[in-house]
């Protein structure tokens, strides 16, 4: 076949891919999507249509490294093509990239002038990065800083006559304050100031006095269940309940990170599992996740919700407690739990991740930083991650990790999965995601795992998102990153 006849065919090919790539995306389909557009670029890589398309769906799937490159890939084939800027702008802005951000809305501005969708976004994305520099003007260097927790005494706060809802007796939670409150938050209800600081107070002490890796012990006929991601899906996680049981020291719970943002009902995700810690410290573990950060509730929806369901303090409370979350948890000696996964270099022991200064902000690099972003991929070796943060590992590497630290199983979170979970790496790697129907779109199932004392096996169960009141996810979310999902 001549070459010309081969370059339409392929183009021709290429089309009808992209296509089919369009209408997997509208069905969510995004990582169908993503295979099909690339099949779309190894046909016709001179297309920055397909690159800006592909960007879209990494974003989709919070890949913003990899919809960063796309974007750059369609500016470097098409200068002038607005949609390369305006993917890659999105992307950075999901980082909280503003500045970033910026630069490229700026270049969408110009090449469509009179496109009122370019200056609305240029707009929303100059108040950003204007109230991103005011905040810098006005901060506190962090050796001057006074703790918000330290100012605060919950005995003070003053209940109104009026207010019906759940009531702490004393400083003991009970179980029936708990599910009272469960009661009061599944009718919409918010809990008092007051015992809200009591909780968050209270759950602090008990953080803070842990490792940055903690041990747990599950008694021999006993168990223990862990959960992914939450991301304030509360009337899920009042499902995990129903399903598996309150937490409890007979039926205690490890929650992997990312227990906020996203979904709309952070705040009473997070104030029941404190709750639940502050009734019984041995019947729930919280590891950190990372969207346990303030750059992430700023952009993500957890600190608009503080404020509305809550106050102002309570946003720099919630920062500074999450800053007191452990890191790993190691169960009997031979489950690795973490919220994203493993490091960039070899020979990392436990004894380093509990050596872990973790009271602080996540760092841009380094062992938390890689804790809490990274992901696994197939390929052996380690790699770029997708997300632009952290980095991604193989099989072998994870092999290395347990012999190193004579485990038998890593278990992680961080990533949605169509049946909830992923078993990686030889069955040596398990993701699972608690998060079912992700951000009311993904379509996904959540999972949980239960643990039985004394073999360890992994006994995996998923379940189903079920109806929630009609509060859409990201509602608290800064109007600028809604604009442009």
């Amino acid at each position: 076949m001549p070459v010309m006849e081969t370059e339409n065919s392929n183009t021709s090919r290429a089309e009808q891919l992209k296509q089919q790539a369009n209408d997997a995306f509208k069905g969510h389909k995004y990582s169908q999507a993503i295979d099909l557009y690339t099949q779309a670029i190894e046909l016709n890589s001179k297309n920055a249509v397909y690159f800006a398309n592909r960007a879209f769906a990494h974003t989709k799937l919070e890949e913003y490294g990899s919809a960063i490159q796309d974007g750059t890939k369609a500016i470097e084939i098409d200068p002038r093509y607005s949609k390369g800027y305006y993917r890659r702008g999105a992307a950075y802005l999901a980082m909280g990239k503003f500045k970033d951000a910026l630069k490229d809305f700026q270049q969408v501005k110009k090449l469509c002038p009179n496109e009122p969708d370019a200056s609305k976004k240029l707009k929303e994305c100059e108040k950003a990065v204007m109230k991103l520099k005011f905040e810098e003007a006005i901060a506190v260097p962090e050796s001057q800083k006074r703790l918000v927790a330290d100012s605060i005494d919950y005995h003070t706060v003053e209940v109104e006559p009026q207010y019906t809802g759940a009531r702490i007796e004393g400083d003991v939670v009970t179980l029936d304050f708990v599910k009272k409150m469960l009661d009061d938050f599944k009718n919409q209800k918010n809990l008092h100031k007051r015992y809200a600081y009591q909780i968050v107070l209270q759950t602090r002490e008990i953080l803070r006095a842990l490792p940055s890796l903690v041990d747990i012990v599950v008694p021999e006929g006993k168990h223990i269940t862990v959960c992914g991601d939450v991301h304030g899906q509360f009337y899920d996680l009042l499902n995990i309940f129903e399903l598996n049981g309150l937490p409890s020291e007979d039926n205690p719970y490890l929650f992997n990170g990312d227990f906020v943002d996203r979904g709309s009902f952070s705040v009473e995700v997070i104030l029941t599992l404190f709750a639940f810690m502050c009734m019984c410290p041995s019947a729930i573990y919280l590891t950190r996740g990372n969207h346990e950060s303030k750059s992430m509730n700023k952009i993500y929806g957890f600190e608009g919700e503080v404020r509305s369901k809550l106050s102002e303090i309570f946003v720099e409370l919630f920062a500074e407690v999450f800053c007191c979350l452990p890191l790993a948890h190691v169960i009997n000696g031979k489950v690795f739990v973490v919220h994203g996964g493993l490091f960039s270099v070899d020979g990392v022991k436990l004894s380093d991740i509990r050596a872990i200064d973790r009271f602080c902000e996540p760092p841009e690099e380094g062992l938390m930083c890689e804790a809490l972003w990274s992901d696994p991929q197939p390929q052996p070796g380690r790699g770029p991650s997708k997300r632009g943060v952290g980095l991604a590992f193989g099989g072998d590497v994870t092999k290395r990790f347990l012999q190193e630290n004579n485990l038998d199983l890593i278990v992680r979170s961080h990533e949605v999965k169509d049946e909830g979970y992923e078993i990686e790496h030889d069955g040596k790697l398990i993701t699972v995601f608690s998060a079912p129907n992700y951000c009311d779109q993904m379509g996904n199932k959540g999972a949980f795992i239960r643990f039985e004392a004394p073999d360890m096996k992994p006994n995996i169960v998923t379940f189903s998102a079920v109806p929630h009141p009609d509060v859409k996810p990201m509602a608290y979310a800064n109007n600028f990153l809604r604009m442009f999902s």
